[in-house]
């Protein structure tokens, strides 16, 4: 197929790194747009280093190409530079690989990572001249689907989408597209093919229901206005992961992007339940991938892509059950072809440091921690299951194996959090510090001393967690307690070779508010993206007066959203979705962390969570 690039030599030299917007990469798809029934552009909106880093739309991409009746191009966010000269010359968002308008396309399939990206979604839907409100779309315009870890609370941005896909994406989209051909085949309306999608599993249709509220502003209760509209939306799970779509031809970019390597996804969920993680509560249960497949799968992605690194992805690496043999597998074949091994989520003991130290060179790169909490008692409160001692003894192996260098990951602002807890984050890294003194000899010494970089970040409760229920602290909170973090270091005996960093307090209050809020937030996104707000997950770009000045042009009280605990039989806006753990189950954890008692993994013992109704995966292992 021949294609014309959408943008012009003359635009494409003003604009930084005009590899993001060309399309063509090795392993992209180009399909005759007159031999497919269906074009479905996949959006990831940020930039096309992050977007392209993002394994789950290069699952899809590949899924849907593999179908000879579906091409699935992509679009990301552009770039302020190219921004402005679009909206100038107004030039409409384009595909990568057709060079064409996305408003062409019979769906746009949007990834909601991050809280921080809801504005970029204005923008797409904006620079691709459709309606931001799903009401006003035409029947020429693109269906619009919203999908991934943000659309398990999807009411903030649900007035812009026409449908939200809740869970894991290989199971219902072959139904969905049929269902959508179909439709256009009998000549049947936009209206009538969402009443369809909406009886499809996992299909959620925000302009079937009305939220309606109590006098305190909290949720009462929600209408349908669609009776066949389901009322709760369970999500889609893959259980047996092994037999699932894999990208084994995933896409190289031209440019460098923030994951450049190939990623083997080798499990789903984690055992841990870590009581802050959603993510650990969303993907239950854990489901393995057979380790001859991920053999497989290995060779052959790294013959059909080029790559130097392999990661193994997962919540936590080191619960995978054969990692051991997996390892042992690569390091035979990557060794000789100077191909490097990445295993980002391990647990610091004894097997992983002897594992890191088979895949890293002799130049050790930095080990990491996360502690999350200064203290035993809070990170008893969070479920963390990581002693002092635990953490000590991987330091000191750590740094008997030649390691100099660890990064410690903390957070500020805990449920139940004293000025002790918080003074406990200096004194573990200055006791990791002194470890390292009293484990490596002098003239063992690399460069002579160790570096340990501790970094905070606030803690935001999200929803489909046991803290759903906890109250949130104020940006001037925040600031007072990294200030007093930082004062706890610079007292420390070893605080020359500790380093500090922590994020912006700022940011966090707002990605707290989005992510527990409801749909009154539409109008505020919509006014701050009308604002100029864009990028917001980009220090440079973001604006929080501004954001401030939309809450208050709207007559909305963000501390509604943060700064209240909310009381036990409190509906949420996303109670009407399931993902797997039941309410009461979140409910008994949230108790058991205002006790400071623990709950073991789901490996030791089953802790009633709700996933075992899915029939397989941990909770069927013995």
């Amino acid at each position: 197929m021949k294609r014309k690039l959408a943008l012009s030599d003359e635009i494409l030299m003003q604009v930084e790194k005009p590899a993001r917007y060309i399309g063509n990469e090795v392993n992209s798809v180009m399909k005759n747009k007159e031999e497919v029934d269906i074009r479905f552009c996949m959006c990831f909106p940020d930039i096309y280093e992050i977007g392209m880093s993002h394994l789950g739309i290069q699952i899809l991409y590949s899924m849907f190409n593999s179908w000879d009746d579906v091409w699935c191009e992509r679009v990301y966010s552009p770039w302020v530079d190219l921004d402005k000269i679009m909206r100038d010359k107004e030039i409409a968002l384009f595909a990568l690989e057709s060079q064409e308008p996305v408003k062409n396309m019979d769906f746009l399939g949007i990834t909601i990572q991050y809280e921080m990206c809801y504005t970029n979604i204005l923008q797409i839907l904006d620079l691709s001249q459709i309606p931001l409100y799903a009401k006003d779309r035409s029947e020429n315009d693109p269906i619009v689907i919203g999908g991934g870890p943000c659309s398990y609370n999807p009411e903030p941005i649900a007035d812009f989408f026409d449908l939200f896909y809740i869970g894991e994406g290989e199971t219902q989209y072959r139904l969905l597209l049929d269902t959508y051909k179909e439709n256009k085949k009998n000549g049947g309306t936009r209206r009538e093919f969402l009443e369809k999608a909406a009886q499809i599993p996992g299909i959620y249709v925000p302009l079937f229901y009305e939220e309606e509220y109590k006098l305190d502003g909290t949720v009462k209760g929600r209408k349908k206005l669609y009776d066949k509209a389901p009322d709760t939306v369970l999500k889609e799970i893959v259980m047996e992961v092994s037999d699932t779509y894999y990208p084994l031809k995933p896409i190289v970019p031209f440019i460098q992007v923030t994951q450049d390597r190939l990623v083997l996804e080798i499990q789903r969920g984690c055992i841990r339940g870590c009581r802050f993680c959603q993510a650990g509560q969303l993907y239950r249960p854990v489901r393995e991938r057979d380790v001859e497949i991920l053999k497989k799968y290995a060779v052959e992605m790294l013959n059909n892509t080029g790559y130097d690194e392999v990661s193994l992805s997962s919540l936590s690496s080191s619960d995978y059950s054969k990692l051991n043999e997996l390892l042992e597998f690569l390091i035979g074949y990557c060794n000789n072809r100077y191909i490097n091994i990445s295993l980002p989520s391990l647990r610091i003991d004894a097997f992983s440091l002897d594992v890191m130290g088979k895949v890293q060179d002799v130049k050790k790169s930095s080990l990491t921690f996360a502690p999350e909490a200064g203290s035993q008692r809070l990170r008893d409160v969070i479920n963390k299951g990581l002693t002092e001692d635990v953490i000590l003894d991987g330091a000191a192996l750590a740094f008997e194996g030649g390691w100099t260098r660890v990064k410690l990951y903390f957070m500020l602002g805990l449920p139940t959090e004293t000025e002790e807890d918080i003074l406990g984050i200096g004194d573990l890294s200055n006791k990791i510090a002194a470890v390292f003194f009293d484990t490596v000899p002098k003239e063992k010494r690399v460069n002579g001393k160790v570096q340990i970089v501790t970094s905070t970040s606030f803690f935001i409760p999200k929803p489909f967690t046991p803290f759903q229920w906890a109250k949130m602290c104020t940006k001037e909170e925040f600031i007072e307690k990294a200030y007093q973090t930082k004062k706890g270091i610079m007292s420390q005996l070893n605080q020359k070779s500790i380093k500090y960093n922590w994020h912006e307090a700022d940011v966090s209050v707002l990605e707290g508010i989005l992510a527990r809020g409801d749909r009154k937030l539409a109008k505020v996104i919509l006014t701050a993206y009308k604002k100029g707000c864009l990028f917001d997950s980009w220090s440079e770009c973001f604006h929080n007066d501004v954001w401030i000045s939309c809450f208050e042009d709207c007559g909305i009280d963000m501390d509604f959203y943060t700064t209240r605990e909310r009381n036990e039989d409190e509906i949420f806006p996303w109670d009407f979705i399931d993902c797997g753990v039941t309410k009461e189950f979140l409910l008994r954890e949230w108790k058991k962390a205002m006790k400071g008692e623990t709950s073991p993994n789901c490996r030791s013992q089953c802790q009633g969570c709700g996933a075992n109704r899915f029939g397989g995966g941990v909770c069927f292992e013995r």
